[in-house]
């Protein structure tokens, strides 16, 4: 009798030891899987953002139309509009190549002109 009541208490205390355990692997288990929070400041958050560091200073009795077109040109000489236009949509590589050479010859052609231009004066 003695010897029944001693391994059931053994086996009731192998089983809550088993039960705990069992309790500690499933509450390690979900955090294990959980996103790790990220601390880069610098990326965008979403595929359409961009990180802009454009500022315009105005000046004392500066008229604001003045400074916005000073803002406008800036914008526009930093390229952010038209990464913003080109992430509107998926573009896969092909096409981004595409449009890299054909951007290139824009460019080597306006930069002809210019030469051309400062040339004759």
């Amino acid at each position: 009798l003695t010897q029944q009541t001693q391994s059931s208490s053994t086996m009731a205390r192998l089983s809550f030891i088993a039960a705990l355990l069992f309790a500690v692997l499933a509450l390690a288990s979900t955090n294990a899987f959980a996103p790790q929070p990220s601390f880069k400041t610098a990326a965008p958050a979403s595929a359409t953002e961009l990180s802009v560091k454009i500022k315009v200073s105005v000046g004392d009795g500066e008229p604001i139309e003045s400074a916005l077109r000073r803002f406008k040109r800036e914008v526009n000489k930093s390229g952010h509009m038209m990464e913003l236009r080109h992430r509107r949509q998926f573009e896969n590589s092909q096409d981004k190549v595409k449009r890299k050479k054909k951007e290139a010859g824009m460019r080597r052609k306006y930069e002809r002109m210019a030469r051309k231009r400062m040339q004759r004066v």
